[in-house]
């Protein structure tokens, strides 16, 4: 009997010590982007997992997602833009 209790014991600790090993494995991101930001254009580029689209003024149904986005700033070089938004979707 003492025999069986210590094999489940035993058992049951293996199992939480594989769980407790997996859980602190971390995640892999679900996407990727690179932002290049020099004075002028801004380029967005989702790079793995994603498709991004304008959506400042709400979603446009004649628009399509691409992996890549650029926009450029108007102004003087030494002028700060604005924030705009760019809508992101993750790819199946």
């Amino acid at each position: 009997m003492i025999r069986t209790c210590v094999r489940v014991g035993v058992a049951v600790g293996l199992i939480g010590l594989g769980w407790m090993t997996a859980k602190a494995q971390t995640a892999q991101p679900a996407f990727e982007l690179v932002v290049s930001a020099p004075v002028g254009e801004t380029t967005i580029e989702c790079v793995r997992g994603c498709e991004l689209a304008w959506v400042e003024r709400g979603l446009n149904p004649n628009s399509t997602a691409q992996p890549t986005f650029t926009f450029k700033c108007g102004g003087s070089p030494d002028s700060q833009c604005s924030s705009y938004k760019v809508g992101g979707w993750l790819k199946p």
